[in-house]
């Protein structure tokens, strides 16, 4: 488990020069699936019927039992068995953020649907955490029992107590971190299940409202977390990291003003960062405010959104060496923060270098650095190198991802992986029995975690294969969430749209914040034949004005009328200048979206477009009834 990080340096960090390696073409799209589905070997609770990693059975069945409330489910963080609240949000925040940018490119790779379930589990499991406004359960299970036993998650027999915070006991950064987590996927579930959305969103508001009127660190309530995820950098980072996100998420001014209310007090305008992860929030928040900024959002808090963009660029910087403190490489080019899990870093940097690349591009904007001006493709190319290498492209040619390329680490620190599967032999594995029999075996795990990437290698490129090498052989879901949308990207380019155009919903009224009630819109019919069983309505639902031009938003419902089911639906859309979200293309025309088949009677699908024009012409081309 990763744990501890080092406090944050403010010492000068050299940049080593990178020895060149010839690049062997990588399989971004089969990464991306593998990686998706390590989450599913770290599922808690009751499996699924359609779990893939069939090598795991359910576990953790009593979990909350003792405390009243149900807190089955929800991921186990690393190789462990303990189920950590902040590392666990943020890995929430991080695949969410993935599928907001990426979402396109993971649904042509046929994986948005997993991504979609992978989320779901973390935030199912996180309403159930949150029984109370001012109540949020943060840990199950106790780090220090658990790593005296080695023992699959359906033996365990250690202690399974919950943790939690409250008035008397806060924790602002770990509610703050499961708002954000909270606020991201309600995005992501807009569209495909508006009333679970809207559930997500409702709980963000008040974990933000908990967080925010109630301060303290959260592992001097739940103390047995300090060893493990110990809240080095405070809670002001946590707080202005959920703000930003329930901003994007409800378009509410109240958030966008406490960004630029808190600003200086809390850091976010004056940290000047060379790191990003589960504990140090603030360049991901510099880098979303950044995007606010340029999407021409800011209005009057302008000069200090430009104060949090200069020290989002000054992390970019960094990372491609052109800043004023870079961040170390090791001599083969990867980025280099700790010796525990280094891997963690380097994919939440490559995520943000990968975003802010995009956001660059698509306002036409430079990156400013020391060195001098530096072009957007330049943070993409430093992403990719970082991919490239943990996928193999490296001194010791070994892929740092399990089960990827032929060479990568067969003796994994996690107890899933390691012991027998209980279906193979349901023998049970007591306590100590596990570190006897399999935490010593000297042999390939009889479990292959497939797409779990691991800690990775030393400062000098050096790596041992070994199951007691914790600090380089354990995975980390924190270390894969950053990761999808890297992928995602790579594999399926830029999506050819403006990434600063944003999805953008209705404002959501929390307690704290109250806005007017927006005009009701007005439903555009698209002419369709009278005969025909499925409708077709339009609705302007917002607009915006960036650069001069207004760009509209438009929500389109596709109703069947029939009394039968609607399948292989086919619409034709012309007179369409902008992207679309809820349909698949195919050639020439759209049908149903990746996680629907099918239309049943009476009911709808909903699909939105963004573009600086009319409605689109959309009309029926082909269905079947059945």
């Amino acid at each position: 488990m990763g744990k501890l990080m080092r406090l944050i340096s403010m010492a000068p960090l050299f940049l080593l020069l990178c020895l060149p390696f010839a690049f062997g073409g990588h399989d971004y799209n089969q990464a991306l699936s593998k990686s998706i589905l390590f989450f599913e070997a770290q599922r808690s609770g009751y499996l699924p019927h359609n779990q893939r990693i069939t090598w795991r059975a359910n576990s953790g069945l009593n979990d909350g039992k003792a405390s009243g409330v149900d807190l089955v489910g929800g991921y186990y963080d690393a190789g462990d068995n303990v189920k950590f609240g902040l590392p666990m949000a943020f890995t929430i925040t991080m695949m969410s953020w993935s599928i907001i940018e990426y979402g396109k490119q993971m649904a042509a790779n046929g994986e948005l649907g997993h991504a979609m379930e992978a989320v779901k589990w973390g935030t199912d499991y996180f309403i159930k955490a949150h029984p109370q406004p001012y109540v949020l359960y943060g840990e199950v299970g106790d780090g220090n029992s658990d790593h005296y036993c080695w023992q699959r998650p359906e033996d365990m027999t250690t202690d399974r107590r919950a943790y939690k915070i409250d008035p008397s006991n806060p924790g602002s950064d770990l509610a703050g971190e499961t708002a954000a987590a909270m606020a991201a996927a309600s995005i992501v579930f807009r569209r495909s299940n508006p009333a679970y959305s809207r559930e997500l969103l409702r709980h963000a508001y008040q974990l933000f409202e908990f967080a925010d009127k109630y301060r303290g660190k959260y592992d001097s309530s739940i103390t047995v977390a300090q060893k493990y995820y110990r809240s080095i950098s405070g809670y002001n980072d946590e707080l202005l990291w959920a703000a930003a996100w329930l901003y994007q998420a409800s378009n509410n001014k109240y958030y966008l003003n406490y960004l630029a209310k808190n600003g200086d007090s809390m850091g976010g305008t004056g940290w000047a960062m060379t790191e990003f992860g589960w504990d140090v929030k603030y360049a991901g928040v510099q880098t979303l405010v950044a995007k606010f900024l340029m999407q021409g959002k800011a209005g009057h808090h302008a000069p200090v959104f430009e104060k949090y963009r200069q020290k989002a660029e000054y992390f970019m910087c960094s990372l491609i060496g052109k800043g004023s403190r870079n961040i170390q490489r090791t001599p083969g080019g990867l980025i280099y923060r700790q010796r525990w899990n280094n891997m963690q870093f380097v994919t939440s940097a490559s995520f943000l270098a990968t975003v802010y690349s995009d956001y660059l591009t698509s306002y036409r904007g430079s990156l400013k650095c020391a060195a001098g001006n530096v072009a957007p493709s330049e943070l993409l190319s430093f992403a990719k190198s970082q991919v490239d290498y943990l996928l193999g492209d490296n001194p010791r040619a070994t892929s740092y991802m399990v089960g990827y390329g032929n060479n990568y680490p067969r003796q994994v620190h996690h107890r899933g992986s390691s012991i027998v599967s209980i279906k193979v032999n349901p023998k049970f594995v007591a306590c100590r029995q596990g570190y006897a029999t399999w935490y010593t075996r000297k042999a390939s795990d009889p479990n292959v975690l497939t797409g779990a990437l691991v800690g990775g290698p030393d400062a000098y490129d050096n790596f041992a294969d070994e199951r007691d090498n914790y600090e380089q052989t354990e995975p980390a879901t924190y270390n894969n969430a950053p990761l999808l949308g890297i992928l995602a990207r790579l594999a399926g380019g830029h999506g050819g749209y403006n990434q600063l155009l944003p999805v953008v919903s209705p404002a959501s009224n929390p307690v704290i914040a109250k806005l007017k009630p927006a005009p009701k819109p007005k439903w555009t019919p698209t002419p369709a034949s009278s005969s025909s069983p499925i409708t077709i309505n339009q609705k302007m639902t917002t607009s915006w004005n960036h650069k001069g031009k207004t760009y509209y938003r438009y929500s389109t419902v596709v109703t069947n009328k029939s009394y039968k089911t609607v399948k292989a639906l086919k619409l034709s859309i012309s007179k369409l200048y902008g992207p679309i979200w809820g349909l698949t293309k195919s050639g020439n025309s759209y049908g149903f979206p990746e996680w629907l088949n099918t239309l049943p009677a009476g009911k709808s699908l909903e699909f939105v477009y963004i573009h600086a024009a009319s409605p689109a012409d959309v009309s029926v081309s082909s269905y079947n009834l059945a």
